[in-house]
């Protein structure tokens, strides 16, 4: 059977009015220009959408007077219904799921519904899972997101960082990994990186590897955004790296091989992974808010997903209007109880035969980030495996840098005390020191670029930018690390209604948030203050 990349067709696009006119509950609405006509179910802030097209014989859904909790749909035909709010038939009972389509939001909160074709690309040539020697697989963990993936005699890294921080200064790694950790992926036949992200495009890393082995084959997703867009400024000589299209088998050999799939919510940028070896699958989701549009292979040997939440400053860089500092403990309490939730449920309805949370163990260990480090606390990954646990039968294993899985112990006997090997006793398991000096360094040079001693650089950089006709003023502060105006500092105000720079508020009614970028003694951080004055709420 031949391959076809998976690609993603626009059904039907709302206007930002229309998706904020979306009432609670079913929603139908009809593409004009096609006459196909769609559902939409609204619960709070979350959307699912599918075609209004009964399976059964394809007859048009209307809303099911009979039930009260406005959540079902009947059919004109032959009133089989569908609980929207789940995507199953509910009568007949246990007969169809309905397939869902894939919600994608632009900046200016308009609507695009997608569908993935094909949606389950994974099904493509299938293969039967064979029995697995001990030893055979076998999956060690490093830290954060990287995983090394020993797969018969071939052996397969996932999103090295290793070394340095992540986004600018702001995220060291929590985990000390192993000393051998370059050796490993000097050994790799294959590394797989899933976005730009520096917590998984890790130039740091690259250029220690890139030193030893610039040959090394590298498998990215071909996203809209590239990946490695910034490979010349970064100076890592890396000579192998392979852009492959979505939803299509990479065969490594003949008994391994891999399919990368795009992310729902940002499939100009995110992917995920499916590794098969010997007809058994390992599911790595990384990052994806909703991978593959939300459709994933159920019941895969290994399946590992991101849990910790906290990867924004928002709310806890706000400040004024409503943005209390009880306030922001709520929210943040709120959302990482969400994000917990809705990994059970995930992993609930997969059912893989084991499950792993990692791709969140960082911490904001600079000191100018303290604030940030005990106010902005993330998902414990016992807490998550404990949930998934008393909510299925599903194996868990909360991994500590060294610590290798046995895949053909596990799927044998779960129990087996072999299946997991720890590191050995003493294992240095948490950093406790960073390297600042020599990242910093390399910021710093950044913020002392020439440009920025003419404040002609501003207009060039928004009008590049190229965000205007949204009815926002933004007042844009240099300050020292208390966030007090540096003396001699920029501080001027950006209207993005028509993109200009004018020397006072306009008189118009306008949103208006003041922020404050710390740049202490010219040694820049990553810290931003953002402060929103109640006018702009």
């Amino acid at each position: 059977m031949s391959s076809i990349e998976q690609t993603a067709e626009i059904l039907l696009y709302l206007s930002p009015v229309e998706v904020a006119n979306l009432k609670e509950g079913i929603n139908f609405f009809r593409n004009k220009s096609t006459g196909k006509d769609y559902i939409f179910y609204k619960n709070k802030s979350h959307l699912r959408a599918c075609k209004n097209l009964c399976k059964h014989q394809g007859g048009l859904f209307i809303k099911d007077i009979e039930d009260l909790d406005g959540r079902s749909v009947k059919c004109t035909k032959h009133n089989w219904k569908l609980d929207v709010s789940t995507m199953k038939y509910i009568n007949p009972p246990g007969s169809f799921c309905q397939d869902e389509l894939v919600i994608e939001m632009d900046e200016e909160n308009g609507l695009s519904l997608l569908e993935l074709n094909p949606p389950n690309p994974w099904d493509s040539e299938p293969r039967s899972p064979e029995d697995l020697a001990f030893g055979e697989v076998q999956i060690t963990y490093l830290t954060h997101a990287c995983m090394d993936l020993k797969l018969g005699d071939k052996r397969m890294v996932f999103d090295p960082w290793l070394i340095g921080p992540a986004f600018a200064r702001g995220w060291w790694l929590l985990h000390e990994p192993p000393s051998d950790w370059l050796e490993r992926l000097c050994r790799a036949d294959l590394i797989y990186i899933s976005h730009m992200h520096s917590d998984h495009l890790s130039y740091p890393t690259l250029k220690k590897l890139a030193e030893k082995r610039p040959d090394i084959p590298i498998y990215v997703g071909n996203t809209e955004r590239p990946v490695f867009w910034n490979m010349n400024q970064s100076g890592v000589q890396l000579t192998n790296i392979n852009v492959v299209p979505f939803g299509i088998w990479q065969q490594v050999d003949k008994n391994l091989r891999f399919m990368i799939l795009m992310d729902g919510v940002h499939p100009e940028m995110d992917t995920c992974i499916i590794v098969e070896y010997k007809g058994h699958k390992i599911l790595n989701t990384v990052d994806c808010t909703r991978p593959n549009g939300g459709r994933l292979p159920m019941k895969v040997a290994l399946m590992m997903s991101d849990f910790a939440g906290g990867a924004s400053g928002f709310p806890m860089t706000f400040s004024g209007g409503k943005f209390t500092e009880e306030w922001k403990a709520q929210f943040i309490k709120t959302e990482r109880k969400k994000l917990l939730n809705y990994k059970v449920r995930l992993v609930k309805d997969l059912q893989p035969r084991i499950y792993c949370p990692f791709a969140g163990y960082f911490v904001e260990s600079h000191p100018s980030d303290k604030y940030i480090k005990e106010t902005n606390i993330k998902n414990d990954p016992n807490e998550l495996n404990n949930l998934i646990r008393k909510n299925s039968d599903v194996v868990t294993w909360t991994p500590q840098p060294g610590a290798t899985l046995d895949l053909g112990r596990m799927l044998k006997d779960p129990t087996d005390s072999k299946g997991i090997i720890d590191p050995p006793e003493g294992t240095k398991i948490y950093k406790d020191s960073w390297d600042f000096g020599p990242y910093l360094k390399i910021l710093n040079a950044a913020v002392g670029d020439k440009i920025f001693l003419h404040s002609a650089w501003i207009k060039e950089y928004f009008t590049w930018a190229g965000f205007k006709d949204y009815n926002l003023v933004v007042r844009m502060i240099e300050t020292n690390e208390d966030f007090s105006p540096f003396p001699g500092g920029y501080d001027y105000l950006v209207d993005f209604l028509d993109l200009s720079f004018p020397k006072e508020r306009p008189s118009r009614e306008h949103p208006y948030e003041e922020v404050l970028e710390s740049f202490p003694n010219k040694t820049p951080t990553n810290t931003t203050q953002l402060a929103v004055l109640p006018d702009a709420l």
